[in-house]
């Protein structure tokens, strides 16, 4: 029965949300039950992208990518798909009514990093439109559960959120994206030049866009709320730890939030929650 292996699919999707980060798949348990399944699926398609031009350097990534890509849009128009983790996909795409265009900007994002490459403004937008901020809406239009309405009005809160998010992975990861991967995505940066100056004026643009994401995480479904918030303050507090450090620790070590702090920060959350001081 295709039911069975809907199910097989989702346990899939699950199996690598939690296996890739502990700390979304902990968000993602704090969302009602009926939007978990397809926030993991979601998760999973994204996790896998970014896995085949991140990590896969003995194979031709460029061809992996093209194949993921053809099989994506081939599962979606299908309604199934032998991969299970497509298939867990197309079933949030075609249940949510995700539009195509998010999942055209987001594999283009992802080809993007198949190539060594300094970031101008423009390039650097375009990558964190397709890598973060469709992510957001791809989750959004889940949320909103096909409310149109709803949809169109969180939907610049919900851009800057993933925009946050993905701008705090850069900097965490700000050696290694360089050393392994050649990439450097904060327009204008010179390795050799990182310093408490424009490591400050980063921190403000990140400022400002986790500014306007909270307000929108206030207007959630209180299906959503919790989760949201907690990934919200998880990425709060890396970004505090962040700012603490001094330019060369960042580029030496990778800043990480303790397992210890990460139960502080859900005690607090799911308190804020409880009490609807969200």
């Amino acid at each position: 029965m295709k039911e069975l292996f809907d199910k097989v699919s989702l346990k899939c999707s699950k199996l690598a949300t939690t296996s890739y980060s502990t700390s979304f798949s902990l968000g993602i348990r704090c969302l009602s039950k009926e939007l978990r399944d397809p926030i993991c699926a979601i998760y999973g398609f994204v996790r896998f992208a970014d896995e085949i031009v991140d990590t896969f350097h003995d194979y031709n990534k460029p061809d992996l990518l093209k194949r993921f890509t053809d099989d994506t849009y081939r599962a979606i128009e299908e309604g199934i798909s032998l991969n299970p983790i497509l298939n867990s996909f197309q079933y949030a795409v075609n249940t949510y009514n995700i539009n195509l265009e998010l999942i055209d900007q987001f594999l283009y994002s992802m080809e993007m990093d198949l190539s060594d490459q300094q970031y101008d403004q423009e390039k650097f937008e375009t990558y964190i439109l397709g890598s973060a901020e469709v992510v957001g809406l791809m989750c959004l239009k889940v949320f909103c559960k096909g409310e149109q309405k709803q949809y169109d009005a969180l939907k610049p809160y919900a851009m800057k959120l993933g925009s946050a998010f993905q701008k705090i992975n850069f900097l965490r990861d700000l050696e290694a994206d360089y050393v392994d991967m050649g990439r450097t995505y904060f327009p204008g940066l010179e390795m050799s030049e990182f310093n408490a100056e424009n490591k400050s004026t980063i921190e403000e643009d990140i400022e400002k866009d986790f500014k306007m994401g909270f307000e929108g995480i206030k207007r959630l479904p209180q299906s959503a709320k919790f989760g949201v918030y907690l990934a919200y303050r998880y990425y709060y507090n890396l970004f505090k730890k962040i700012k603490k450090t001094p330019p060369s620790h960042v580029l030496s070590e990778r800043i990480r939030i303790p397992n210890q702090r990460k139960f502080s920060i859900l005690c607090y959350s799911y308190l804020k929650h409880r009490l609807n001081l969200i």
